[in-house]
């Protein structure tokens, strides 16, 4: 007997191979079974499915949400974790550093254990996060910013909750500190043998050097590193002034070093895109950066991310394999995320792949047509079914018509 059977549904999960009109059975959270017309006699329930895709649970890699770690209407960005995860289609979230060692703690007081999500989180290299970011306040000013001996310590406390530790090179640091900073985020990472996660684009500052940092970052990279940010249009990013691929970014690439586009209000420019699409550099996943504003616009969701993708030319298999597996691998998680297994928690995403003429933005307003579109339908988390919200658009999930 299945507690639920998922049944008529197109599984899709590129990272195994499967495509095919399979239903999936589960009982205490858990995949039992994957096959064609399982029996539904003995079923608690049953979701009738009409070929609707059903993907392992969506993973989004870059998020915000660490409610309560800033004031509300004055420097707060985090959204609930809800809303950007199993509302929205989404199984697991990592939060992208919202918090450093000083104030980490209202993470694990008042955010874990209260959604039905599952939540990963990176700890901030700068010692209270980023409560300044909405007030265009850095992080980092100067090395009395960064209390390396505590980052340690949390992240040793706190193990089973920090995933990696995240750098922003961002503001006045680039001039004050430079390389120095990537080097103390460098010694962080060993020393908590965790994956370094890092911000490109001075958004704050603008700084026209922080081009150079960025040349001297992808020198310091190690396996399993995480850039984000990868299409930012804003000075330090990955094209110079010519518009050519920085040197020595595919060495990097092929170091393990991960390539994410973490969309942002300020991360994703179609432009880029394209240009470093045409010189062989391509994402590995997609993620959204999300906040609260950034759920107004432009970024929405994550799988309006997703189809922004497929109007830049990359196929469903690519967008649903970057959501999926591979973010499951740079999360450290491929043994129990990012796929449909029995044995496995019951993690899946339904979503319907809808033609039409649909008009997405990106960080910089410029615009991109594209005629198919992805949105989420249901959700299952660890075998419970739980609704979406209505959306982020007055209309639903759908990205706006062109």
């Amino acid at each position: 007997m299945y507690d639920l059977i998922v049944k008529g549904g197109r599984l899709f999960d590129p990272g195994q191979g499967i495509d095919g009109l399979l239903d999936v059975g589960i009982t205490g959270g858990v995949i039992q079974a994957v096959g064609a017309d399982l029996d539904t006699t003995d079923a608690g329930r049953v979701m009738q499915l009409s070929g609707q895709l059903v993907t392992p649970g969506l993973i989004d890699m870059h998020v915000h949400v660490i409610e309560g770690a800033a004031t509300p209407g004055l420097n707060d960005l985090s959204g609930p974790p809800d809303i950007a995860g199993v509302h929205s289609g989404v199984t697991t979230v990592l939060d992208g550093g919202t918090t450093g060692a000083w104030n980490f703690g209202v993470y694990p007081k008042f955010i874990v254990g209260t959604a039905k999500t599952r939540l990963l989180c990176m700890l901030n290299i700068a010692k209270t996060g980023i409560l300044g970011m909405v007030l265009r306040k850095p992080e980092v000013y100067t090395t009395d910013d960064v209390d390396l001996d505590a980052l340690i310590k949390v992240a040793s406390d706190y193990s089973d909750l920090i995933q990696g530790i995240k750098l922003r090179l961002v503001g006045p640091a680039l001039e004050s500190m430079g390389v120095q900073l990537i080097q103390l985020s460098r010694e962080a990472s060993r020393e908590t043998k965790l994956p370094l996660m890092v911000h490109l684009g001075d958004l704050i500052t603008f700084n026209e050097k922080a081009g150079e940092i960025t040349k001297e970052l992808l020198k310091l990279l190690e396996p399993g590193d995480i850039i984000t940010h990868l299409y930012t249009g804003v000075p330090g990013g990955l094209l110079d002034a010519n518009k050519k691929v920085l040197p020595g970014l595919k060495e990097v690439e092929s170091r393990g070093v991960v390539f994410d586009p973490a969309h942002g209000r300020s991360g994703l420019s179609f432009d880029v895109a394209q240009r470093l699409a045409q010189q062989g550099i391509h994402p590995h996943t997609i993620s959204t950066d999300l906040t609260i504003n950034g759920r107004k616009g432009p970024i929405h969701s994550l799988t309006e991310s997703m189809s922004k993708f497929l109007a830049l030319g990359y196929t469903l298999e690519d967008v649903v394999r970057m959501t999926t597996t591979n973010a499951a691998k740079a999360v450290g998680m491929s043994g129990t995320l990012g796929a449909i297994a029995v044995g496995r928690e019951a993690d899946l995403s339904v979503l319907e792949m809808v033609s039409g003429k649909w008009r997405f933005t990106d960080s910089e307003g410029e615009e991109l047509l594209g005629d198919q579109a992805l949105a989420p339908v249901h959700t299952i988390r660890a075998g419970e079914l739980i609704s979406l919200d209505w959306g982020p658009h007055p209309w639903g999930w759908l990205p706006e018509s062109a």
